[in-house]
């Protein structure tokens, strides 16, 4: 068969490369300049940093086979993720953890002092959290969500916390101990050389065509036995129905040298701070050593037509829209809709990687000779 796809990121690159193995001919239509979606990377000329371009992505994930997948096509170096958190001039660990309580209340109390603190604090009157806010008043209390996680999240997602599921609220993990890695997962790690070499990779096999700066459009769809679309879900339909709605960042450059702020990762959780974070991208790759250094100011605003969509928005009472163009989806004949795009969900890479790894089983098993 000839496959036709739109998007040459994480999910078109891994069902890609799996048909191109099994005899089909891939051509993938890549709108912007580059390959590897938003986990684009590239070297900057001047201090030789690499640089997460749509700001960064550290891989860690608990499943096995996709780990050993992304180990075939890159050597992964050992990374933790330590975040940090600047608020009311005091700077603590995120997410949440021992030293944390301890250096916000003035502390210094064991685990089980602190777990029983926290608890005194926690919102017992809420059974089921109804959103993002219950959800933090639920766990930890009034004083670590107003500090850590109000302003913040007014500012990454341009809503109250009210109108946020309380999902979001369940990647942010609270921690009776000093262990400030900001994931639990047992594979954790950064591509040696970076992410678009990595996808680089995956696309290398000669059944795979990639054309870059060229959109698959409405009218080359019935070239292709089938295609499969990894972006927005709405823009294959010509957004009929309406605009779904993304959120989008902004960055500002900032050019230094030595070690500017002393971490990969600093959020900003006061609300009248206008930047959510800022990220200094030499400490990504902490195995490189470079005198310049390079930082980025993180702006986070609602997606217009033209921008980058980067973030689905999801709202505690429902979508109709997007239940509409889900129907649309599934009508679709000849057309698999995928990736965090074409399926508007919030997924991290390795879930991505094993969505597209799921999707390729049953599409080869659908369409088994």
């Amino acid at each position: 068969m000839h496959i036709g796809m739109a998007g040459a990121g994480l999910s078109c690159a891994v069902i890609g490369r799996g048909l191109a193995e099994n005899g089909h001919q891939i051509t993938i239509f890549e709108s912007r300049s580059h390959i590897a979606g938003n986990c684009h990377t590239e070297r900057d000329p001047d201090s030789g940093v690499m640089v997460h371009a749509y700001g960064p992505h550290i891989f860690h994930t608990n499943d096995d086979e996709v780990w050993e997948y992304v180990n075939q096509f890159m050597t992964f170096k050992p990374y933790i993720n330590r975040v940090k958190a600047t608020t009311k001039g005091r700077v603590f660990s995120l997410p949440i953890n021992l030293l944390t309580i301890n250096q916000f209340f003035g502390t210094t109390m064991s685990p089980d002092e602190a777990r029983k603190f926290i608890q005194e604090r926690a919102d017992t009157s809420i059974e089921e959290p109804r959103n993002f806010e219950e959800q933090a008043l639920k766990f930890i209390g009034p004083e670590l969500y107003q500090a850590f996680f109000l302003g913040y999240t007014r500012k990454q997602w341009g809503k109250e916390p009210t109108e946020i599921p309380a999902s979001i609220l369940k990647r942010l993990p609270v921690r009776f101990n000093y262990d400030d890695n900001y994931f639990a997962h047992r594979h954790q790690g950064m591509p040696e050389h970076g992410y678009t070499s990595m996808v680089e990779n995956i696309l290398d096999h000669p059944n795979i065509e990639v054309k870059l700066n060229t959109e698959l459009v409405a009218s080359d769809i019935e070239d292709y036995d089938h295609v499969f679309w990894s972006g927005p879900l709405d823009a294959y339909f010509k957004h009929r129905l309406g605009r779904l709605q993304y959120r989008t960042l902004d960055f500002k450059r900032i050019e230094q040298t030595g070690d500017a702020q002393g971490c990969a990762v600093m959020n900003y959780t006061d609300e009248e701070v206008p930047w959510t974070r800022i990220t200094e991208h030499k400490h990504f790759s902490p195995w490189e050593e470079h005198d310049k250094t390079l930082l980025f100011r993180e702006y986070s605003r609602a997606c217009e037509p033209g921008d980058i969509p980067y973030y689905p928005i999801h709202r505690t009472d429902g979508d109709t829209l997007l239940e509409q163009y889900q129907e649309a989806a599934t009508a679709e004949k000849g057309v698999t809709f995928v990736g965090r795009l074409g399926t508007y969900r919030y997924m991290d890479m390795d879930v991505t990687i094993r969505s597209a790894l799921d999707t390729l089983a049953e599409w080869q098993k659908a369409h088994a000779n």
